[in-house]
């Protein structure tokens, strides 16, 4: 198991990389909206939590594996989607990719990320999920669904809770918006970071390379924050999921949910599942933690037993995946993470960053005195 003991917690990675990617993009990856009050409730809302261990039972041999639309993982937990990944760490979707398909565990490719679908289904060998931003016309949305299908895409994930790109101080202060802009200050970040420098020289600048077909050519950076808005810009309603449904026939989960109302919709649709998700507090500042929204939603016994109810959102350790999985969700996804790690280590960051969350579940299973994944449940301190 590769794991580099100088970095056994997701705080040192983060130092790690902060020292390593360039402010303009650091800011990007970390930044939340507005005042970023919901950012940090995503994390501090965890610490409620708290489990009860069992010192005196008997305890068999420890599985974290879990089973997920028919297929058994290896750890109950994924890779979240990040756009513009490629800008943060170079090459960061197929180390990411690559590392979640040895490891035997989800990595979800987002339609803003820096590699193309064809390509991590390469490098995942077609085990990668993929996350679509709806296009606001449904000859590209079409044109999309299918490449998936020629790749065998296993799961498609809708995003649903951005209608509108979130007002992000950390990124107008810093010039980077989508697309991003080079301006002298981005310029001597970036020669701060050599490592980070010359690995963007050698892998080629980032680019939204799942939508290259769809651009016309030579675009400069104001032509193409035009083609984003114009391209993206939109609710994602009922009808519109209602259509993708009846073209999708694999697996069909939707990102951002995170209200009954919403969850009811998602039902009567015919959905597989939900990420319950508040886009890593970086839409809408005065909306609650996303584990907030879990433990109401899992609470349901209905929405139980007729949708996969999946987190992402604030997790930073093991002991924040138990704490999940106890009040309710059936899987967990984290994206910063997992780019800390990468921006710490590079192409052994995304194992070693798997490996530590694996470590520290694995530990916290032994202190409560729990064999299963779903045993978490019994451990919860009700107060």
């Amino acid at each position: 198991m590769l794991y580099n003991p100088r970095y056994p917690s997701v705080a040192d990675l983060k130092k790690k990389a902060k020292s390593r990617i360039p402010k303009f993009a650091f800011d990007y990856l970390e930044g939340g909206c507005n005042e970023e009050l919901n950012l940090f409730r995503n994390e501090n809302d965890f610490d409620e939590i708290l489990l009860k261990p069992r010192y005196l039972k008997e305890v068999g041999q420890i599985d974290t594996s879990v089973e997920l639309f028919g297929k058994r993982y290896s750890a109950p937990f994924g890779i979240s989607p990040i756009g513009l990944q490629g800008l943060m760490w170079p090459n960061a979707p197929e180390i990411l990719a690559r590392s979640a398909t040895q490891q035997d565990i989800p990595y979800i490719l987002s339609t803003v990320s820096t590699a193309s679908i064809e390509r991590i289904a390469e490098v995942s060998e077609g085990k990668a999920w993929f996350q679509l931003y709806h296009p606001t016309e449904n000859r590209l949305r079409d044109d999309i669904l299918q490449r998936l299908k020629d790749v065998e895409c296993p799961v498609l994930v809708v995003l649903v809770d951005v209608p509108s790109f979130g007002l992000r101080y950390r990124e107008i202060k810093s010039g980077l918006s989508m697309p991003p802009k080079l301006n002298p200050s981005t310029i001597l970040q970036a020669m701060r970071c050599p490592t980070w420098g010359i690995q963007t020289l050698l892998q080629g600048i980032p680019s939204f390379a799942t939508l290259k077909p769809y651009m016309d050519k030579g675009l400069d950076l104001a032509q193409l924050g035009q083609f984003m808005n114009r391209t993206f810009t939109g609710k994602v309603t009922v009808d519109k999921i209602k259509a993708i449904r009846d073209i999708w026939k694999g697996p069909l989960v939707l990102k951002g949910v995170a209200t009954q109302e919403d969850m009811d919709d998602a039902l009567h649709i015919g959905v597989d599942g939900v990420i319950v998700s508040n886009h890593g507090g970086r839409q809408l500042d005065a909306a609650e933690s996303s584990i907030h929204s879990l433990m109401r939603l899992a609470s349901n016994e209905h929405y139980r037993k007729n949708m996969t109810i999946m987190l992402d959102g604030g997790i930073r350790s093991g002991v924040d995946l138990g704490r999940a999985y106890a009040v309710g969700s059936s899987f967990n996804f984290m994206g910063r993470p997992f780019m800390y790690g990468v921006g710490a280590l590079g192409e052994e960051g995304g194992t070693h960053t798997i490996n530590m969350f694996k470590a520290q579940l694995y530990q916290l299973m032994q202190q409560l005195s729990i064999e299963k994944i779903g045993q978490f449940s019994e451990r919860l301190i009700k107060i």
